[in-house]
């Protein structure tokens, strides 16, 4: 067995470990956003996995690769809430206790989800701080802290998302997920670089969080001093190291969407394809609606919905507020 974590023979092997555990989700080709884009666009619905959000795919392989001693004194990891639930599923499945910290203002839906899942849920500061808090509770109670994005683990289960993608459709050209600190994009481009090299993976960010964009600009990761987006499942206040170097390496880059935008992309989810998305979830889409994901050709696109996790109440304001009228993108070849 290869001591490579990403290579294509490891990558296989911790999806055929994942299957049944969590779902095989659909891959949807949209005819009306195919029209508006010029080419088939494709909708990877990670919005309707476990727990609603890709996010499980890592966290079960993370708990899963624990040693005894790990197991007993139990996980701890910080989240806006789409890992949160992940952890808190993926430690009930394997019988570990879990402790989650959450930024204050988190999604009190998604605080809600945590603890029914098992999680002991703590509220703490905005999401830097909520950092800080989560290595010092690990330390001060002997957890082992569980990194929603850097952890080679977590990668390479946020990998199997895309060897679904390539089984189900091989002549997938471009692929565009949202970044967060990087987890799933990096996973993908693992997975691409491993298995289909030829693939374009772009990932987009809110301008309220674009972590990696700068970084990406600066050659190496970078820290946020303050993040402001609705989408608060792409609201991390850094990049990860090591989701930095794969991203770096494989993928072709990181666009920028605002905070409306997003919000036009899941009105339109929802009423032309019935499919319901967090703001995180729609920001591939808008970026690709928008125009800034310079396609190749006019192959096969796929469009990465990683969560489905919205607060009703603002769902409700935010569809009341935007109108779903979108332009024609205008394609960058």
């Amino acid at each position: 067995m290869s001591s490579d974590p990403f290579s294509l023979e490891q990558l296989r092997e911790v999806h055929a470990g994942l299957e049944g555990a969590v779902h095989r989700t659909p891959l949807i080709l949209s005819r009306t956003l195919s029209e508006r884009v010029g080419a088939p666009v494709h909708l990877k619905c990670e919005n309707l996995q476990r727990t609603g959000s890709f996010k499980v795919r890592g966290a079960l392989h993370r708990m899963r690769a624990l040693d005894a001693d790990e197991r007993k004194r139990g996980v701890i990891t910080i989240s806006a809430g789409n890992h949160a639930q992940a952890v808190a599923w993926a430690a009930a499945m394997t019988g570990v206790a879990s402790t989650v910290v959450m930024p204050e203002h988190a999604s009190r839906t998604k605080v809600q989800a945590s603890r029914e899942y098992g999680a002991d849920v703590i509220l703490h500061g905005n999401p830097g701080e909520a950092f800080r808090r989560a290595f010092e509770i690990a330390e001060e109670r002997g957890l082992v802290f569980v990194h929603p994005f850097d952890d080679p683990h977590v990668i390479a289960g946020q990998a199997s998302c895309m060897l679904e993608v390539l089984d189900d459709l091989p002549d997938v050209r471009s692929v565009i997920v949202p970044v967060g600190g990087g987890g799933l994009i990096s996973g993908i481009a693992a997975a691409v670089a491993a298995a289909a090299p030829q693939v374009g993976v772009w990932g987009v960010e809110p301008e309220g969080a674009a972590a990696m964009h700068r970084s990406l600009e600066t050659g190496s990761p970078v820290h946020l001093d303050a993040v402001h987006t609705i989408a608060d499942g792409l609201a991390a206040p850094m990049a990860g190291k090591l989701n930095f170097e794969l991203v770096r390496r494989h993928a072709r880059g990181v666009a920028v969407v605002s905070d409306d935008e997003i919000v036009r992309a899941m009105r339109l989810l929802l009423e032309r394809t019935k499919l319901l998305v967090e703001p995180a979830g729609a920001a591939g889409l808008a970026a690709l609606l928008e125009g800034r994901i310079p396609l190749d050709d006019d192959g096969p696109v796929v469009v990465v919905l990683s969560g489905g996790n919205v607060d009703l109440a603002l769902l409700a304001r935010l569809l009341a507020e935007t109108s779903s009228e979108m332009p024609r993108a205008e394609r960058k070849l």
